[in-house]
């Protein structure tokens, strides 16, 4: 009988170490949620104060309290850590505000995050600076980019596209009116396509003009023709509907100009440089301009092709240059953007803030879209692996960037289940009718992609 009872004793503990061992494998959100999360926050609680003085992030203390100190006991005077507030749990790890000591700023901490990871037994720590003086570290216990999930509290709104997960486990928002224009670059199934899906899926519901160029014959875009406005699939279609978009975005800027020229006498508040300004009856709904594979924009077999890629790209600029105002918006995606394209490459590059970029198949391609606004992330974009399509490096003008990933969305659920059920919601502008697509008769063939299908999950 003892026998048996040390067989069971010793099998049931080899199956739950084989169970748990798979679970940190196979479902590394539940295996968090019952022994990571717990395991953490005991290590954090007792290790907090030596953490912080192994990693010198902690200061002699005030003279007053060294004095209290020694008046009323005989305990040796230790450094004194950042003060530590509440901690909150989340689904996929802990969040907790550090008051930093005096002498100490955000910087300090970010450099120890690798540190405090290995200390506190998680997969990752980030700092965001809150205010002067507070810092928020957000502990991350597994790599939420292997199964992405969006977060359930992602905020939309109108040019609000919470379109991919962060490495950090929150949501990647494509906002355009703080990021007018942006890049995609990416390599042949790198998940380019995919967050193009997914930002046409956001926007379908909104009110927002959807018009969009690609001139692969529209494979990428004609199965989203129910939304699109205005659709050109070849070279010749797209100089066609350029100059309609330049002669509506001079139009838009006439009715600002107009608006501004009313009595002295008038309120700042009602004078205005952009649409936004304007009174909702009189504002123009906003324009999202697309443009797939924008490298074939600019080849040329002949001198005719030549000029007509040059009024083009012409074009292109301007609508980088001045779109912002009159409400029109770029997202340009290619697998790459260089000088070599042509005249007028660097320049419309240059008016493009917003840069994502997949992987890419050389370096320089990668030091195209992110080289110019932080040399570090154009080396996090070269590491990227092919068995991870969909994950990205995304960044802005200002030198911030940050791993991202996109849901898988099928084709079958963007085209038919989004775009057709919002084909109502297209605002109509007279000028883009002639160019309106013909949409497709028979449903979309779903298309499986390399990630599992987006489930919201509750922080």
């Amino acid at each position: 009988m003892t026998d048996w009872m040390t067989v069971a004793e010793v099998g049931g503990s080899l199956a739950a170490i084989g169970g748990a061992a798979y679970a940190r494998h196979a479902h590394p959100a539940a295996y968090w949620s019952a022994v990571g999360l717990p395991a953490s926050v005991v290590r954090l609680l007792a290790s907090y104060s030596s953490t912080m003085d192994a990693c010198g992030l902690t200061v002699e203390p005030p003279r007053w309290r060294a004095v209290a100190v020694k008046a009323t006991t005989r305990r040796e005077i230790r450094p004194v850590p950042p003060r530590r507030g509440l901690i909150r749990l989340t689904a996929t790890g802990l969040r907790m505000r550090l008051r930093l000591a005096p002498g100490q700023e955000p910087a300090d901490i970010a450099a120890s995050a690798e540190r405090l990871r290995h200390a506190w037994g998680v997969h990752a720590v980030y700092v965001r600076d809150v205010k002067p003086g507070v810092v928020e570290l957000r502990l991350v216990g597994f790599d939420v980019l292997r199964d992405v999930r969006m977060p359930r509290r992602a905020r939309g709104g109108l040019l609000r596209v919470p379109v991919a997960l962060r490495e950090d486990a929150t949501a990647f928002v494509r906002d355009y009116r703080a990021l007018p224009h942006e890049l995609v670059l990416g390599a042949t199934l790198s998940g380019k396509s995919m967050y193009l899906r997914n930002l046409i899926a956001g926007l379908a519901t909104q009110p927002v003009v959807l018009v969009g160029i690609d001139c692969k014959r529209g494979v990428e875009l004609s199965p989203f023709a129910d939304r699109f406005s205005a659709l050109a699939v070849d070279q010749q279609q797209a100089a066609d509907l350029l100059p309609v978009l330049v002669a509506e975005m001079e139009d838009r800027y006439d009715l600002i100009k107009a608006r501004q020229g009313i009595a002295p006498s008038t309120p700042d508040e009602l004078i205005t440089s952009d649409i936004w300004g304007l009174p909702d009856e009189d504002r123009p709904p906003p324009i999202v301009l697309f443009i797939d594979e924008v490298a074939e924009l600019f080849l040329v077999a002949s001198r005719k092709d030549e000029d007509r890629r040059d009024e083009m790209v012409t074009q292109l600029i301007r609508l980088a240059q001045l779109g912002r105002a009159a409400g029109i918006h770029l997202e340009v995606c290619g697998q790459r953007f260089g000088a070599e394209l042509g005249k007028g490459a660097t320049m419309l590059r240059a008016q493009l803030t917003g840069r994502v970029c997949h992987r890419v198949n050389d370096e320089a391609s990668a030091k195209m879209a992110l080289g110019d606004i932080a040399p570090e992330a154009a080396w996090a974009a070269c590491s990227i692996p092919s068995e991870r399509p969909g994950l990205a490096v995304a960044g802005d003008t200002s030198g911030g960037w940050s791993r991202i990933r996109t849901p898988n969305l099928s084709l079958t659920h963007a085209a038919a289940a989004t775009c057709r059920a919002a084909a109502d919601f297209a605002p109509e502008v007279p000028a883009l009718s002639p160019f309106r697509p013909h949409a497709p008769t028979g449903a979309p063939v779903a298309t499986s992609g390399p990630m599992a299908s987006p489930q919201p999950v509750t922080e």
